[in-house]
């Protein structure tokens, strides 16, 4: 249950509250049966009794609600929303979509759960029991003032029996079942509750706010602690004392340290079903922890306090307006379609291109410029394009004709997709388009490849169209190049000499990182390692295994796709030529045979595990390295195949893939535990 703590101090008792708000919904639902429907249900003696028991109560208690019948509200519209500055930063929390994230913080202190409404975030500042400013969350700095638009809430106290300052944060809100009445008006602009609430809470005239069903719902206090009496270090006292002043609060559940995955699951489940009957919209559960002076000890950054965690359901979705398409040839010589939209802030973050994958991806958005789309940041990382709100049809002139880059023909391909569908992309195919050879040669000297330091994307581009580059074997023999280059801005002798000194130390590799430079689809550093296991370093025996009929899906982690690409890759020409004479640049290590432990107590021989997330002691190349050395296979995916995960922070779908597919996971520390027993 939702924890209630009886009070112990002299405050309005929680009847007198409670009946206060009752004849206030009352008396408004018989007040619009008179004037509006001329259906009175009452008669006008009944009316009167229970106008002057609310008069009554509002004198005897001090509250009196925004939209009490008792006051004639006027409601004035103003020219411009006022900046106002906060002294206290508003800033927003630090996000997770991993339940074990809130426990690993309720184990270190007491903490409070509590719904994360979805609305607009308002600061009621009062003095001395009368509300004196209103201001929305803004930017975390400044906000504007709404203070004109409170008397048009359902349920703020214009007036409390309180001395002193007092300021508190909560959320603006439509319940649902409001929102449902609401869009079933026929009014086709409403069709987001929380867009809803805040642009009515920021109207400039209140008298359009006052039909918009908004509610209040306090979730923290942030001046005025000392006068409320009660526990003044916690945050859960504080805003349960906020209750006989005639606030709502929002839902919460005190959280001792110690709490397990499935208590916390539990738990969120509960506030949910809250959620639900009280009609409240959410979007996560919020975690901070109780002790207020705790809190203060912990700081913040830029963006957020430390002194709490949003558990997110979903994705947040902001709108804004599609501009146009962007399109990058790439070295495979597909075309990679990203939208370019009005700048939005997600997460603490202006996002203004999203992916946009392929052409039937962009069809079935039926996108066109100007119309209006719903962005999010899947996983809190990825932009992405979630919805079109003005379906009404595709833009066929977004798709060009010719490649952006050489100006020659584009060509859509089909291919098969999930669900048996089919899945569309544009193509340059000009093996001389200069864009996909930079991106070619950009991966080819890169660190997982070649690892040629020093020389730029920006530098590979001057050589690409000076004409110094046309194939790998090129970048070996840039001294036929040396006059040119040294004369070229941003270079001199040092810089050349310093360049050519990279390129000749990357001449002595190996069979992995030859592997990985040749882009080979899907075959990166953990593939090629495999490769190098299998088949000792040996690239004759690779060749031979590649142009025959060696099935490498008896390989942990190959399936039949990857295993189809090294065969097709070595069925064309250009690409077995090039594997076979770019080889005589290079001086190839001898293998060194990886020294595994044979210690009877360790348990990870012969396994395949998967590292996942930010591990403190380890990098990714590291992780896998410790792996080998265990005479086990670093997997690249969580499959059945899996023995083990090993999660760091922010562990992201493969630690939910994990656990539905009842794979053990540990965490660093057990890993370590476990190898040095």
């Amino acid at each position: 249950m939702v924890k209630k703590v009886p009070k112990k101090q002299s405050k309005p008792d929680n009847a007198s509250v409670q009946r206060i708000a009752e004849l206030v919904s009352k008396l408004n639902r018989y007040r619009h049966e008179y004037y509006n429907l001329a259906k009175p249900s009452v008669s006008d003696a009944v009316y009167d009794r229970l106008f002057d028991e609310l008069a009554a109560l509002e004198q005897k208690t001090g509250i009196i609600l925004s939209n009490s019948p008792t006051q004639t509200v006027g409601y004035a519209p103003v020219s411009a929303l006022r900046k106002v500055r906060h002294t206290v930063p508003l800033l927003s929390m630090d996000k997770t979509k991993q339940v074990d994230d809130l426990v690993s913080m309720v184990a270190v202190a007491p903490a409070l759960l509590m719904l994360k409404l979805d609305g607009l975030t308002v600061k009621l500042c009062y003095e001395n029991g009368e509300l004196v400013e209103a201001s929305t969350r803004g930017d975390g700095e400044v906000g504007e003032d709404v203070t004109h638009n409170i008397p048009a809430f359902r349920n703020v106290p214009l007036k409390i029996p309180h001395k002193g300052k007092l300021a508190i944060t909560g959320e603006g809100l439509i319940h649902t079942d409001d929102f449902e009445q609401m869009k079933g008006s026929g009014d086709k602009e409403i069709k987001n509750a929380r867009n809803l609430a805040a642009g009515s809470i920021r109207l400039l005239d209140p008298s359009i706010c006052k039909d918009r069903c908004i509610y209040f719902y306090a979730f923290n206090v942030i001046e005025g602690m000392d006068t409320l009496g009660g526990n003044t270090d916690s945050r859960g006292w504080l805003l349960e004392d906020l209750e006989p002043l005639g606030f709502e609060i929002c839902p919460f559940i005190r959280l001792e340290k110690k709490t397990s995955s499935a208590e916390m699951e539990s738990k969120i489940q509960h506030l949910k079903t809250v959620a639900d009957l009280e009609k409240l919209p959410i979007d996560g559960i919020v975690l901070r922890y109780d002790s207020i002076s705790y809190s203060r000890k912990l700081g913040r950054t830029g963006h957020h306090y430390k002194d709490g965690i949003a558990f997110k359901f979903e994705d947040d979705m902001t709108e804004t307006v599609f501009r146009s398409i962007e399109w990058t040839p790439s070295r495979s010589g597909e075309i990679a379609p990203v939208a370019l939209f009005d700048p939005v802030e997600i997460d603490g973050c202006t996002v203004s291109r999203a992916s946009l994958h392929n052409l039937s991806f962009i069809k079935d958005l039926e996108l066109h410029p100007g119309c209006r789309i719903l962005v999010s940041k899947r996983n809190m990382i990825i932009p992405h394009i979630e919805e079109n709100l003005d379906r009404d049809r595709y833009a066929s002139s977004l798709i060009p004709k010719r490649c952006p880059c050489c100006g020659k023909p584009t060509r859509i391909y089909a291919r098969s997709g999930g669900k048996g569908g089919q899945v569309a992309t544009l193509h340059c195919d000009n093996p001389g388009c200069l864009n996909q050879m930079l991106r070619k040669f950009v991966h080819f000297v890169g660190k997982k490849a070649m690892d040629i330091s020093g020389i730029s994307e920006a530098v590979l581009d001057k050589f690409i169209s000076n004409g110094f580059l046309t194939t790998y074997q090129d970048l070996y023999h840039l001294d036929r190049y040396r006059s040119q280059i040294i004369h070229m801005e941003g270079f001199g002798v040092k810089s050349y000499e310093k360049l050519q000194k990279s390129i000749n130390t990357s001449r002595k590799t190996t069979f992995a990182r030859y592997l990985v430079a040749m882009d080979i689809p899907m075959i990166g550093r953990t593939a090629s390692r495999a490769l190098d296991n299998r088949f000792g370093g040996n690239l004759d025996a690779f060749e031979k295994a590649a142009t025959g009929s060696f099935d490498f899906t008896t390989l942990p982690d190959f399936g039949a796709t990857l295993s189809g690409n090294i065969h097709d890759w070595f069925q064309v020409p250009e690409n077995l030529e090039l594997w076979r004479t770019l080889r005589g640049e290079f001086i190839f290590e001898n293998r060194k045979d990886v020294v595994t432990m044979e210690s009877k107590k360790n348990p990870f021989g012969g396994c395949t595990i998967v590292a996942t997330g930010k591990l403190e002691h380890f990098t990714r190349d590291g992780i896998n390295s410790k792996i080998a050395s265990l005479g086990a296979t670093a997997g690249s995916s969580v499959t059945r195949k899996t023995s083990y995960l090993i999660c760091g922070e922010k562990p992201g779908s493969k630690l939910t893939k994990a656990r539905e597919l009842g794979i053990p996971v540990l965490t660093e520390q057990e890993f370590l535990s476990m190898i040095s027993a």
